[in-house]
């Protein structure tokens, strides 16, 4: 057998091992796999009659689609899931919602808990000191902790409006409880999928609803790892993690932000505000600040909004809500990423730091990286709708984002759209859902050090 020499098997040995290419991708690969079986799954099961009141299912596009869409907890819709599918149609929505929803949070907290066993002891304690919301090795606990918050905050939610719905608004004790359980689910997951064809719009003004529905929203999006660390540690701030502190501060600049703006920019329009008493033009406005971050839930006619308005909810859709939860978007951490590099560079520093820490070059790179490519995705899909369909430019934008995002509020058009364009709808949607997670994960997986250094070279810009 052929021997190294002495000094390249010194050499050899004190390099470190790395795993072939395809090892990286086998989380990436079994995450997507598992979400296409799912899919098909759903698919199968509303194409049968009993999911459907004609008796006789969906058809293929119409039940891809909805099972897409469930499953992505996006919202957007082609057929009405009050009057289209019967009981057993919309349960399985429900049950799709439920495994997109707390099954790919558990998922993605389950890869975030790989990438950390992929480093060593020290890097793992170093992590863990930084992320409190997980423990090393903590697999089964974390599976378990994300399952038992969503059903808790699920079930608090269905106390609060079910006997709201039950006693103001006229409905009878089973349909209330049912109509509960359905949109406790859908909010909490962030699907803005509704049993209703005008989404929420008949509880327009009512804050015991709308309010529990926005909290639930707010709570399912800003991410498993930051409510674990919040539960923990919400009396002490200066305890949380760094993420904790982006997500937190970031969400909520942006939810009243958007709030205020909505309320302001819409109350004199009388499609939507403008019709409505002030107290209603308030909680409806704050409401829909809420919604584009990934809820998809709408009290108003969006399509009647005025279009700054319209390229705000856009604007807010794209960014999404917190990372490792069930939001979309790029998520508020990568804004706040992206923020403060662009101040760091406004004041001439050559680092980025915030909250007392350095951020490292590999987030910033994962932060440009994943919203150039987010960038890319919308705007290819946009300019191909424009050419092959009818649709104003907001209108199609509007869509397109709001399948990137997973968010679900729609103009109106989607059901409009030939089957083709809902399929790549149905594609963007697998992509806005897994993209990140498994983008980034695949970066984690394949970092490598250079043990060489170019000469610098540089080009201009602007």
């Amino acid at each position: 057998m052929h021997r190294l020499p002495p000094i390249a098997r010194r050499w050899s040995a004190e390099q470190p091992t790395y795993r072939p290419r395809s090892a990286w991708g086998k989380p990436a690969r079994a995450f997507l796999l598992m979400f296409v079986a799912a899919d098909l799954i759903g698919a199968g099961l509303l194409m049968t009659p009993a999911a459907s009141t004609d008796g006789e299912g969906l058809d293929f596009v119409e039940a891809v689609f909805t099972s897409t869409t469930s499953l992505a907890v996006c919202g957007l819709s082609v057929i009405s899931i009050g009057d289209d599918l019967s009981v057993f149609g919309q349960l399985v929505v429900t049950a799709l919602i439920q495994v997109g929803g707390i099954g790919i949070m558990t998922l993605a907290s389950l890869l975030g808990s790989a990438l950390v066993q992929r480093f060593s002891l020290r890097m793992q304690l170093n992590v863990q000191a930084e992320n409190r919301a997980m423990a090393v090795g903590d697999v089964r606990g974390i599976v378990s902790r994300v399952a038992l918050v969503g059903l808790v905050i699920e079930a608090a939610t269905f106390v609060v409006i079910m006997p709201r719905m039950w006693l103001g608004h006229g409905m009878g004790f089973g349909e209330a409880a049912y109509s509960a359980f359905f949109h406790s689910v859908s909010a909490f997951n962030n699907a803005g999928l509704s049993l209703y064809d005008d989404s929420l719009t008949r509880f327009s003004g009512d804050p015991i609803i709308l309010g529990a529905v926005a909290v639930a929203v707010i709570l399912g999006g800003i991410g498993f790892p930051v409510l674990l660390e919040l539960r923990r540690h919400w009396r002490v701030p200066k305890r949380w993690s760094l993420h904790t502190r982006l997500t937190v501060v970031t969400s909520s600049v942006l939810f009243v932000v958007t709030g205020v703006l909505v309320i302001a920019m819409e109350w004199g329009n009388p499609d939507t505000l403008g019709g409505l008493h002030w107290w209603a033009r308030i909680t409806d406005g704050f409401f829909h600040g809420v919604m584009p971050r990934s809820g998809g839930f709408n009290v108003t006619d969006t399509g009647q909004m005025y279009d700054s308005t319209l390229l705000l909810t856009i604007m807010m859709m794209f960014v999404g809500n917190g990372s490792a939860g069930t939001a979309g978007g790029i998520k508020v951490a990568t804004l706040a990423v992206l923020f403060l590099v662009l101040w760091s560079e406004v004041r001439a520093h050559d680092r980025v730091h915030v909250f007392g820490r350095r951020l490292p070059s590999d987030i910033i790179r994962q932060a440009l990286s994943l919203t150039f490519l987010s960038m890319t995705a919308v705007a290819g899909t946009t300019v191909f709708f424009l050419h092959t369909t009818q649709f104003s430019f907001m209108e199609t934008l509007f869509e397109v984002v709001s399948a990137v995002g997973v968010v679900g509020l729609s103009t109106g058009i989607t059901p409009e759209l030939p089957p083709w364009a809902q399929l790549l709808l149905a594609v963007l949607m697998i992509a806005g859902r897994i993209g990140p997670v498994t983008f980034v994960t695949a970066i984690a997986f394949r970092e490598r050090k250079r043990r060489y250094d170019l000469a610098e070279g540089r080009t201009m810009i602007g």
